[in-house]
């Protein structure tokens, strides 16, 4: 039996055990929020058809994700203040998604160095924003490949950082209360007053090609909500295209993941992965974006709030994901991931 009513209590839990600015901070969306505040409820608007009269007393929830197969197929997105949630940070999320052979996503701001997080044994990504200077981005990029990340992921949808509105006109804004030590330690010293730090206005699918070339890494395009788009990151040699929206937290009024993904999907079928992020909350939001064609499922918030707890949190909250994963294959009749991509429909 799974234990689903903590999983979707753990957004009260971390409020009333974080800092007022930083739970506002991780739960807010850009502007008024309409996109966050939607991207739940479009996974369960979507209807599962289930099939009966299947075997399913083995339930195979693996996937093979640029090449290395993992048990399950929900990994861990990037996000920053990790440490500013539990003092052990990012290696307290490494250790705990290590201990469940899954994968995570580094963020570029992280606050623990790229070498402690590989140590850990952890299969990782890194997460990156490109600067003005691209010249810029080769030391971390550098320290990101020598540490034993195995992709690099570009966030696409952030030529600038959206607007978000504080809770109230006298509420701290957490950039005001956070110490810096705790932020981007993987960037040179100086870094964020060198000219062309600045975020790049001027992203393209070059950008794609330089990086595979740069680090000789795989190429994860994350951001993407176009099908035209998607087509274009794949010609440019994206290994995967990553369907977010950023949380909600950058163009208010963008659509939900789960709106996108099957047209996603359709173009890019066959010639590169597809991931997902963006308001799942549980086995059936991931059996539901399997449904619709994903090969993955990233979560952003929840594990934040698992961190809370620290390692014992976030490997509780994803042993949960798993099982809950599980139960829902079972009951939809797949007994693999395949099983799952005619669930939406007869």
């Amino acid at each position: 039996m799974t234990d689903a009513r903590w999983v979707s209590e753990l957004e009260e839990l971390a409020r009333a055990r974080l800092s007022p600015p930083l739970f506002a901070y991780l739960a807010q969306g850009a502007r008024d929020g309409r996109t966050a505040s939607r991207a739940v409820e479009a996974w369960r608007d979507v209807v599962l058809h289930p099939h009966v009269l299947r075997d399913v007393t083995e339930v195979d929830t693996s996937v093979e994700l640029l090449g290395r197969r993992h048990p399950t197929p929900v990994g861990v997105a990037p996000s920053t203040l990790q440490r500013v949630v539990h003092p052990d940070g990012e290696l307290a999320m490494a250790r705990a998604v290590a201990a469940s052979d899954g994968l995570v996503v580094v963020s570029s701001n992280a606050g623990t160095p790229f070498a402690e997080i590989g140590a850990t044994g952890v299969t990782w990504w890194v997460q990156c924003y490109l600067p003005e200077d691209r010249s810029l981005a080769v030391p971390l990029l550098r320290r990101a490949i020598d540490a034993g990340a195995s992709a690099v992921v570009l966030t696409a949808d952030t030529p600038v950082v959206g607007t978000k509105y504080p809770g109230s006109p006298e509420a701290d804004v957490i950039w005001d209360v956070v110490d810096p030590a705790v932020l981007r330690v993987n960037f040179d010293p100086g870094y964020e007053s060198a000219p062309g730090a600045g975020k790049a206005r001027d992203l393209g699918v070059r950008d794609v090609e330089w990086l595979g070339s740069l680090t000789g890494l795989p190429v994860v395009v994350k951001g993407v909500l176009r099908p035209d788009d998607a087509d274009r990151v794949v010609e440019a040699g994206a290994a995967a295209v990553w369907v977010s929206n950023h949380g909600g937290r950058q163009l208010d009024r963008a659509p939900a993941t789960a709106a996108v993904l099957p047209a996603v999907r359709a173009v890019v079928a066959g010639r590169a992965q597809v991931y997902v992020d963006g308001g799942v909350r549980d086995g059936l939001d991931v059996l539901t974006a399997l449904a619709l064609g994903a090969d993955a499922v990233f979560l952003g918030r929840l594990p934040l709030y698992a961190l809370v707890d620290g390692e014992p949190g976030v490997c509780r909250m994803l042993a949960e994901m798993t099982a809950q994963t599980t139960e829902s294959m079972r009951l939809a009749g797949a007994r693999d991931v395949g099983d799952t991509r005619d669930l939406t429909g007869p």
